[in-house]
Order: structure tokens, then sequence, then C-alpha cells
């Protein structure tokens, strides 16, 4: 994984969100590690243009977001929040603006991302930051991280797409429990109840993200995009519109250059490499 000596983003003045890009794998990393590196609206604006980088990088194949410092999110700055709620002309306000402006942006860019986000969390993973790697593809955690939907304890219903994400990794049951007990969970109990795929010990958090980071940044780049978009596509739809939807990603994937070498390759009982196209 980059340190907090990376690039900043390309075409950002702020260095609240740093930029890596190394043997096809861009990594993006929150540095606000003295504030948790809690989200204000400048780190917001950052995160995205970094997200967007990484999608339309032709040599970026995987993305890996993680957290300088302690801690991986600690969710909205919430003193550049009271700030904003206290300058408000009505309650709320622009404050809460951030949710269109910001955050479902962001969710939308990790979600429509052509390749794969992984989120290797490092630390406390909280409220706005626990959404932000539940939107992720998959998550690694170190054994010291923690997850909490925190938002109902300053009087808030979910955001940054924890709502959708969260319930279809846990179920509804469990999904609604979360949200509304907001208690911390252990990054063992995160890997039983399925929140992520793997926990290891902090030391080893680094080496483990960025070697799956690789594997993936290797694989068929066209088909983890169709993988992504079945999955998000087969969430909102009935069994025949999925199937009809797999069809046509099937057809669109057989003309690539991954499946006509890999097939190519099974034939010869060879192993395939894949260009990603």
């Amino acid at each position: 994984m980059a340190d907090a000596e990376s690039e900043p983003v390309a075409g950002s003045e702020s260095d609240t969100v740093r930029w890596d890009l190394t043997e096809a794998v861009a990594t993006i990393m929150l540095n606000r590690p003295r504030a948790h590196n809690a989200l204000t609206a400048e780190m917001k604006t950052a995160l995205l243009a970094a997200l967007r980088q990484a999608a339309a990088s032709p040599e970026a194949r995987a993305v890996l977001i993680t957290g300088a410092g302690p801690a991986f999110c600690a969710g909205q700055d919430l003193r550049e929040h009271a700030e904003l709620l206290a300058t408000a002309g009505q309650p709320g306000g622009s404050a809460m603006d951030t949710v269109r402006q910001h955050y479902n942006p962001i969710v939308l860019a990790i979600r429509s991302m052509p390749k794969p986000v992984i989120a290797a969390v490092n630390g406390v993973a909280a409220g706005a930051g626990a959404s932000l790697a539940l939107a992720c593809d998959l998550r690694i955690a170190a054994r010291s991280a923690s997850f909490l939907m925190a938002f109902a304890r300053v009087g808030l219903a979910a955001d940054t797409g924890a709502s959708w994400t969260l319930q279809r990794l846990v179920g509804a049951g469990r999904a609604a429990e979360l949200l509304l007990l907001a208690e911390p969970l252990a990054a063992g109990r995160a890997l039983e109840l399925g929140l992520v795929s793997q926990v290891v010990d902090d030391a080893d958090l680094p080496g483990t993200a960025s070697a799956l980071a690789a594997r993936l940044a290797m694989g068929p780049t066209a088909a983890y995009a169709g993988i992504k978009a079945e999955l998000d596509y087969a969430a909102g739809h009935d069994l025949a519109a999925a199937l009809e939807q797999e069809a046509e990603v099937q057809a669109a994937l057989g003309r690539t250059a991954d499946h006509q070498a890999a097939t190519a390759a099974f034939a010869q009982k060879q192993r395939p490499t894949f260009q990603g196209r």
C-alpha cells in the first residue's frame, strides 16, 4: 500500500487524500491521521476526484482505499458540520447538502468503477467511514479495526449507501440492529457477520491488502467490471431481467481479448495472461 508520502490527487490542491499508482494498483489514502481521517468538504471533494481518476486511468486495474494513521475513517468531521449547522439559514440546511453533493457521488463512483475496489480497514471505520468501506467490493480488516454505524448517535439516519449495502451483506434484521443500536463491532465479529472477507494482524494488513490488489490487477478487468454490473443490476431486478442482463454481459465479454486468450490457454493447458481488455 502507498504511504502518506504518495502524491496528492491530480488536479486537487488538497493533500487530505493521497494517490499512488504502482504495478496497476491505484492506492487512495485518506490522509488526516490526527483527525482519524474525518471527512471535511475538501476531503470529500478530493476523494471523489481520486476515484474518478482511478476509474479513468487505463493503467489502474484495481483500486485500494485505506487510511493514514490509526484509523480508517471516523466519518463526517463533526466540527466542520457543527459550524455549518450554526451558520445555516435553516436547521440542517446547507450542512445536509453534503449527502447529495459529496457522499452520493462517492458511493456511485465506487459502485460503478469498472474495476475492483478493496477497502483495507486499518482502524476504526465509523458512520460515513464505515459506509465507505461497505461500498467497496472487498474488505480486509486489521485485527484492531472496528465498525460503528454511528448515525443514530448524532440523531441521523444512514447515508453513504449504508441502507443499501449493509442489509445486502448481513440481512435486513441485522442491518436494523447495527443501525438502531449503533454499537461498535469488533473486526472478528464483523468477519462472522460477513461485513469483511478477512481479518489479519495489524502488521500484516498492508502486505495482505497489497497482495490481493495486485492479484486482481493482473486479472480479467473487463470480466470484473461485468461481474460488478451483474450484481448491482440483479439486486434491484427480478430473475428474468437478471438472466437477460447476464446474457448481454456475457455476449460482450465473449468478444474481449482476455476471453479469447484464456480460452486458448485452457485448451493448451497453460495459465492465461490477462491484459484487462
